[in-house]
């Protein structure tokens, strides 16, 4: 295994403890606002502000948007390409839609099969700019056991994620059709890392996370403007400054996973940052508990998401 390859590991769990740590926050603005969609809202409103005061300042990160732009216009990026934000709004629009109504052990679950099981399929096609990399017993069985991880560390955890808004229109809706939404997220998730990849490769990390954000602003501003519509308004901002560190958080971790996925790949990406989220909520719960508490199972999935990622990882080509 090269440097690139053990650094990439090790990155995909910073990543996936930076998702973490990003999720409490989000969810407690989301509590304190009663609206989960809201609150990704202002994740990525602040995320984009500070993005383009870096640009604003720094000659090499517009050179690298430049150089974005002109592989968009010779064809070298498609521009379905560009529109990995949209897989990121559509996860936390899923989070904020769903989760109140199937728990969040559904929810994770169901999203995280969709993610590691795309994951498969970009790396077989090679929409990722780590190039193709085939389907092998030991990569599936890796991603079999990423799932299980995530069932057995929530297991009897059916808790919603704070206040979140759900819609009048899904109260009732089927149960089928509320564990195909996350599914459909995580799906969307592995397909943003490829083509954020792509983008992180021609103009580097950063110019990947400002197109992310751009694209993602967008779809969310259009949703919350429906469930804001349909619910009478929000409640007031909290004045804690800790409570708007999500979007600043979620630059890191984007501009990250675009370089990192070059050097492991979506699925390994995937599964190291499964492992990160669960480790860092691990932590989480010890340094500032909720009310469910650390749980034995919470421990088993960590380490049997540990064990998922050293049997795909002796699988890879």
């Amino acid at each position: 295994m090269t440097v690139q390859a053990r650094l990439g590991l090790l990155f995909g769990c910073a990543i996936g403890a930076g998702v973490a740590v990003q999720g409490r926050i989000n969810g407690a603005l989301g509590a304190r606002l009663h609206d989960g969609i809201a609150a990704a809202t202002v994740s990525f409103s602040i995320g984009l502000v500070a993005l383009l005061v870096a640009f604003a300042v720094s000659g090499r990160l517009r050179e690298g948007l430049r150089q974005v732009g002109q592989a968009m216009a010779d064809g070298t990026l498609r521009p379905w390409q560009f529109l990995g934000g949209l897989c990121g709004a559509f996860f936390v629009a899923g989070q904020g839609l769903t989760v109140a109504a199937i728990g969040v052990t559904a929810f994770t679950v169901a999203a995280v099969a969709g993610q590691l099981l795309s994951s498969l399929v970009v790396d077989r096609l090679g929409l990722g700019p780590s190039g193709r990399t085939g389907v092998t017993v030991g990569r599936l069985v890796g991603a079999a056991l990423g799932v299980l991880a995530v069932l057995i560390a929530g297991f009897g955890d059916t808790r919603a994620a704070g206040e979140l808004s759900v819609p009048d229109t899904l109260h009732g809706a089927p149960t089928v059709l509320l564990i195909v939404l996350p599914a459909l997220a995580g799906i969307g998730l592995a397909w943003q890392q490829a083509v954020n990849g792509r983008i992180g490769a021609v103009g580097g990390p950063f110019s990947a996370t400002i197109v992310n954000f751009c694209v993602g602003l967008i779809a969310l501003l259009a949703i919350e403007a429906i469930v804001v519509a349909t619910s009478g308004g929000l409640a007031e901002f909290p004045t804690e400054p800790w409570l708007y560190l999500g979007g600043l958080i979620g630059i890191a971790f984007i501009a990250l996973a675009a370089s990192t996925v070059r050097w492991i790949g979506v699925l390994l990406l995937g599964l190291t940052s499964v492992a990160g989220q669960l480790i860092a909520s691990l932590v989480l719960d010890i340094l500032t508990p909720t009310s469910a508490g650390l749980t034995v199972t919470s421990v088993i999935g960590c380490v049997l998401t540990l064990v998922a990622v050293g049997i795909a990882t002796r699988s890879q080509p």
